[in-house]
């Protein structure tokens, strides 16, 4: 659709190619290709990759000199660049306005484009005057891309931007390889160890929701033997540019960090991530997930869920003045807190979240792997689903999860006697059990669908056609044994860093017994080899060769250049400008390796 030249909203999820979307057809395009992001990292790092492919690009930022900018602005003007990279801010300024007119821009883009909406998890207010973009070069097609955006977001987007004749690509949001798992928050601090233990040496991000909380937790897992940094916006920008850099350099294992760390970081080989404090919505939750096994590999996703955390959430709600703004928020966390309690496939509840069907045992989650024990607990549901019908009658729109459980347990609260809904019959009725197990059975017959729930206002419950028929019938329900559930330790993996990283796209040669003697030596030397050469260059390791080319490598052992172009991930670019030295990394390791062998047969 790009290459056609419409005006196209991708919606892909992270590591599925969004990227590629706008930077293949820049290459057969004559002209540049304008690219709005708000990421500096991100900006730097696909430079840094398209320019070590052969690409010429740039970016425009606030990091950038002046002597840079101008350097820049002569490459646009003779027409050197295929792509530019450059903040929303840049762009709207005035005098920069007035000179894209002449620059021959063929195609806009877009990126992180949930940026545009309010009704998003991240929403910018420069993104939406974008639009201005259509004055200056009106003939441009646009190509808006975000991993993140439901349906009301999408509609916004296109809106927003003027999309006229246009497509919308929806891709499926789910991330088959990202096991995710949800561990009740209880001495955070020794599971966190626990759960790492099962990681030592891997890459992986902990997000906390206080800037204290990040350089705690990084001196914690510092004393405990972990190699971890914080990152979070209080600190200084060159502290901030030095963690990043550590970690995107495999230097720093673990990033402790807020959420202002993590949007458009590039690197495939995140092998966790974990939520030491509640996300602030489901979007963002899925977005920072998302930033685990982009390489395609198993990696694990762990929110420590607590109640708790709830209370200090709501307190920052309440301070905010705006009611829309405050009414999103309220939405964003009980939808946070629904997916944290919630007793069904957590696949199965993110992509109903994003309006898209999975109604499989998804076996990557701990609701799948370890499911509650059901019981019996019709009179309960009976209970909750009469309690709804007849609070209903009284306004028709309905109430909310809160109010019904008020009614069931016979409060007095203000809501309760000014509906007169301490008059029904249902009121009391469920007094000698608990809050908390009431909440749960409302959460469990909304995800069954027995009731229904208004997502888009104050989530206002009603019950659906099938929880009548099961009322009429009296039919049997089953629902979760009240307890608390202890989740299973996520995946059996081997705290071996070594091993763990050909659990992925070699597990088949390793079930076959196809993988080369010394595979996990080799693996590290052609990792040291690759770190050189970016530091040699100022850029992240990835950018050089990723770990799916290192394994590849590894596994076919190539003996010359034309053999190196059968390696996963590299092309003629990077055959030339690296090829020799990996190549002689294997030759000097597979000449120990014979000595060895030879040694060995000998002592025989």
């Amino acid at each position: 659709a790009a290459l056609s030249g419409e005006d196209v909203l991708a919606v892909l999820p992270t590591g599925a190619g969004k990227s590629l979307c706008f930077q293949l057809p820049a290459l057969m395009t004559d002209g540049l290709t304008l690219v709005c992001s708000p990421l500096i990292a991100l900006m730097k790092d696909q430079v840094d990759q398209l320019r070590v492919a052969g690409i010429p690009a740039a970016y425009l930022n606030q990091t950038v000199s002046n002597d840079e900018f101008r350097q820049v602005m002569r490459q646009i003007m003779r027409g050197e660049l295929k792509l530019l990279y450059a903040a929303p801010e840049r762009l709207l300024m005035e005098g920069f306005l007035d000179f894209l007119k002449n620059a021959n821009v063929v195609r806009i883009v877009v990126d992180e484009a949930h940026c545009v909406s309010d009704w998003g998890h991240d929403f910018r207010p420069e993104f939406r005057e974008l639009k201005k973009l259509r004055e200056i070069i009106p003939n441009a097609p646009w190509l808006a891309v975000t991993a993140t955006a439901t349906k009301l977001v999408r509609d916004d987007i296109i809106k927003t931007l003027r999309f006229a004749d246009h497509k919308v690509v929806v891709a499926s949001f789910n991330r088959k390889n990202l096991f995710y798992s949800v561990k009740s928050k209880n001495k955070p601090r020794e599971q966190i160890l626990e759960f790492l233990q099962d990681h030592k040496g891997s890459s992986g991000i902990v997000y906390c929701g206080t800037r204290d909380g990040c350089e705690e937790l990084a001196d914690f897992l510092r004393k405990s033997g972990f190699s971890a940094q914080a990152y979070h916006a209080g600190l200084e920008a060159s502290v901030r540019a030095r963690a990043q850099d550590q970690f995107q350099n495999d230097d720093v294992d673990i990033i402790c960090a807020t959420i202002a760390f993590g949007m458009g970081i590039n690197k495939p080989s995140v092998r966790f991530v974990v939520h030491y404090d509640l996300p602030k919505s489901i979007e963002g939750y899925y977005q920072e997930t998302g930033r685990a096994g982009r390489d395609g590999e198993r990696s694990d996703c762990l929110l420590l869920f607590g109640l708790g955390d709830s209370h200090k959430v709501r307190f920052f709600i309440d301070q905010i003045l705006d009611p829309h703004q405050k009414h999103q928020a309220e939405k964003q966390l009980r939808e946070v807190l629904n997916f944290g309690q919630s007793k069904r496939c957590r696949r199965k509840s993110l992509l109903n979240y994003f309006g898209e069907e999975f109604n499989e045992n998804c076996s990557c989650c701990d609701n799948c792997v370890s499911p509650q024990e059901r019981v019996d607990a019709t009179i309960e549901a009976q209970k909750f689903l009469s309690c709804v019908l007849r609070t209903q009658k009284t306004f028709e729109k309905g109430f909310g999860l809160n109010h019904i459980v008020n009614v069931l347990l016979g409060s007095k609260a203000e809501a309760v006697t000014r509906w007169r809904h301490d008059e029904l019959p249902t009121w009391g009725q469920g007094q000698g059990v608990d809050r908390e197990r009431w909440l749960e059975v409302g959460r469990e017959l909304i995800e069954s669908g027995l009731i229904c729930q208004d997502r888009s206002t104050y989530a206002t419950l009603n019950v659906s056609p099938q929880g009548l028929l099961a009322l009429k019938q009296k039919e049997q329900i089953f629902l979760s044994k009240p307890q608390i559930r202890q989740v299973q330790k996520t995946g059996s993996r081997t705290s071996s860093k070594a091993s763990s990283r050909y659990l992925g796209s070699s597990q088949s040669e390793i079930q076959n017994n196809t993988v080369n003697p010394g595979s996990d030596q080799l693996f590290e030397k052609l990792r040291v080899l690759r770190r050189e050469l970016a530091r040699e260059r100022n850029v992240p390791a990835f950018v050089i060769l990723g770990d799916a080319a290192l394994k590849d490598m590894t596994n076919k052992r190539p003996k010359n250049l034309s053999e190196l172009l059968g390696v996963f991930g590299i092309g003629e670019s990077k055959q030339r400008q690296f090829g020799e030295a990996f190549l002689q990394v294997i030759r000097d390791f597979e000449g120990g390796m014979g000595r060895e062998m030879e040694s060995a047969r000998n002592i025989e």
